[in-house]
């Protein structure tokens, strides 16, 4: 487990936008409570409470990874109009505890899904 630092600074900041997340016209996520996270150079990503989910649409998958500063991840894909994206969520369940206040919340891949913000 790494923490966070000036090598490697990881922000968590409450998103005041609304986020809507969807594929091909199919509302995945909509809410109000995401929280955006800055890590290093890498774009930022909004993380989504899965109460504000669509968790019908979703299938876990058996893929995990491992990053030393948030902890092991799992994913999910999306069923949606007859179309299976695979892997295209990610998720920190019991993430490492700088960075707890991501549990419970889901990520989405960009190149995956259209993730909207709006005031």
């Amino acid at each position: 487990m790494k923490l966070p630092g000036p090598d490697h600074p990881i922000t968590i900041t409450a998103n005041p936008k609304r986020v809507r997340v969807s594929v091909g016209g199919v509302v995945i996520a909509d809410t109000t409570h995401a929280l955006t996270l800055k890590e290093a150079s890498y774009p930022a990503v909004q993380y989504v409470p899965r109460e504000d989910a669509n968790m019908s649409l979703l299938a876990r998958t058996e893929r995990t990874t491992h990053c030393p500063y948030k902890g092991d991840a799992n994913y999910f894909s999306i069923n949606a109009n007859g179309k299976s994206i695979e892997n295209s969520i990610w998720t920190y369940e019991t993430p490492f505890p700088a960075m707890a206040e991501i549990s419970g919340h889901l990520a989405f891949y960009p190149d995956k899904v259209t993730i909207e913000e709006m005031a």
